[in-house]
């Protein structure tokens, strides 16, 4: 199977009724997307609010059912009823609050209880309670109640629950959004391990720049549309271009854009401020024995 995730032609339409005059309207959030993602990668979704994103990712675990089109997930067609589940088992999603997601009174029982739906068997449940918890690196925490982790354990918490289904996707959509940044960091180098070390191919959709950084590939949304698709240094060093979309680039990437704007000679798609010192080196170095 070469593909993950693939959309052909995938069309979402949300039917809104006026509360007064009873009239339907039709307003298209996903228009006509292709999209191939291969297993094992890691691909973050940017775009701004009303740009579809959200919706192509609810539209993975089966959430939502194509308008038109279709949506394969590890070669199942999500249209199909009765594999339903077979889908959701093999894209879990981890959505923008925990506390939407996070059910049990314990941290353990928490993570147990989608396998448990599942129909696994009582102690192969608690092996991978085990596994989840080790892996987003909070097994300190297991006896605990949710309610007393920060926002950025309860999220790492939501993320065992779905690793203890054993997806072969996790779909995150905006995981960081209620995070203040020590969290975001958290939860994000927790979902760049679980790519790196089990292999699971990673969807986050995301509208902070510096979170797509490390990702394998940047696909930008606008208007249900897919508008750009490259890696990450491919994508952010067409500034204007992203901007023309209503979206910002991370801050160093910002930074040397306006440097260059302003004559300086630096290359383009510069992500980190180590790059960038090492940019600028040799120019301060040559102003030096230039004697400015």
């Amino acid at each position: 199977m070469d593909s993950m995730i693939k959309a052909e032609e995938l069309v979402y339409d949300y039917v809104r009724r006026d509360e007064e005059t009873g009239e339907e309207s039709v307003i298209r959030a996903v228009d006509h997307l292709d999209l191939s993602i291969a297993p094992g990668s890691f691909v973050a979704v940017l775009g701004h609010n009303g740009s579809g994103k959200s919706t192509f990712a609810k539209e993975v675990n089966g959430i939502l059912m194509p308008t038109e089109g279709v949506l394969y997930v590890d070669g199942i067609d999500t249209s199909n009823e009765e594999q339903i589940w077979e889908v959701r088992k093999t894209a879990g999603m981890v959505f923008q609050n925990p506390d939407n997601q996070i059910i049990g009174n314990i941290v353990e029982e928490d993570v147990g209880f989608g396998p448990e739906n599942l129909g696994v068997p009582t102690e192969e449940i608690w092996e991978r309670v085990n596994q989840a918890l080790d892996a987003v690196e909070m097994t300190a925490y297991r006896k605990k109640s949710p309610n007393h982790l920060s926002g950025g354990q309860k999220q790492r918490v939501a993320i065992a629950g779905v690793l203890a289904m054993k997806p072969r996707c996790i779909v995150l959509d905006e995981p960081t959004a209620m995070l203040d940044p020590v969290g975001r960091r958290e939860v994000i180098r927790t979902v760049h391990e679980l790519n790196e070390k089990e292999k699971i191919t990673i969807l986050l959709i995301t509208h902070y720049m510096e979170e797509a950084i490390d990702a394998d590939r940047v696909v930008v949304m606008d208007d249900g549309k897919l508008v750009m698709d490259g890696t990450p240094r491919e994508i952010f060093s067409q500034v204007e271009k992203l901007k023309s979309y209503a979206l910002d680039v991370p801050q160093v990437t910002e930074l040397a854009w306006e440097l260059r704007k302003a004559g300086i000679g630096l290359p383009g798609g510069i992500l980190r401020r180590d790059e960038l010192i090492q940019a600028l080196m040799p120019l301060l170095k040559g102003d030096r024995e230039n004697g400015d």
